[in-house]
């Protein structure tokens, strides 16, 4: 298993995947998600790209230390994969927390970075629009209810992908999460930029994707319709055809 040590101790596991020549693209999953999250996903990316990724301290087979973290650490562990790849620019790609640690990654790191996509995201603080989960459907609420309704098979594999994760890693990526505000810091971000959302994100309501769109300059935005918060797992030859087309534009 690839792992990588940081200074704290904690564990990163991480993949590579693709061409090891072609531009590099890094992958920042959910909280509580781990790479087989993106299994419908990697392989067209990594036809064309140098693919890298690795799961959150707390998800997957990264180790879930159980003591206080901020936005800043799993930003720091990012930066810290890419410096033990030796690649000094990636295309930067996260989904949901992920999109998180991307976005302070392209504000604190800006030269770090080619281009960024946020997928099923926002910028935190009182600027998050909220979306109410229905009772009941927590568990089920990151796919769309028509993806739930229709593809139960679909539903059933992508719980059956992930590693069970400490209850640890959960509650430390959420209490890093309650510090994520760079809503007034969105012009400040130098990276083409693309926005992707599911029109029927049942996590994160697709309006905090127009208000990223709306404050990052020059960003593209692109909702996937129908699809909820895992729109990569419902609709994924969209969600690969929307980042493949983006950075091929900005390469």
């Amino acid at each position: 298993m690839p792992e990588l040590l940081r200074p704290d101790g904690c564990r990163l596991y991480y993949e590579v995947h693709g061409v090891p020549a072609a531009e590099p693209l890094l992958l920042l999953e959910g909280a509580g998600g781990d790479i087989p999250g993106w299994t419908r996903n990697i392989p067209h990316l990594a036809e064309t790209l140098h693919v890298i990724a690795y799961d959150h301290r707390g998800n997957g087979w990264s180790d879930a230390p159980d003591e206080p973290q901020t936005m800043k650490t799993f930003v720091d562990d990012a930066i810290a994969i890419l410096d033990n790849l030796e690649i000094e620019r990636a295309h930067v790609y996260g989904q949901s927390f992920g999109g998180m640690v991307a976005l302070e990654l392209a504000l604190a790191w800006a030269e770090r970075v080619r281009t960024l996509v946020l997928a099923s995201t926002h910028a935190g603080g009182r600027s998050v629009i909220p979306v109410r989960i229905p009772k009941g459907e927590a568990a089920l609420a990151i796919f769309s209810a028509a993806y739930a309704a229709r593809e139960p098979e679909g539903v059933r594999e992508l719980f059956r992908q992930g590693v069970p994760q400490p209850p640890t890693g959960s509650r430390r990526q959420w209490e890093a999460m309650r510090g994520h505000d760079v809503a007034g810091e969105l012009g400040n971000v130098t990276a083409p930029t693309l926005i992707l959302h599911g029109t029927h994100d049942r996590v994160i309501a697709a309006d905090n994707a127009r208000f990223l769109a709306e404050r990052i300059p020059g960003a593209e935005l692109m909702l996937i319709e129908g699809a909820g918060h895992v729109y990569h797992w419902e609709q994924p030859e969209a969600a690969d055809r929307a980042v493949l087309d983006f950075i091929g534009r900005h390469s």
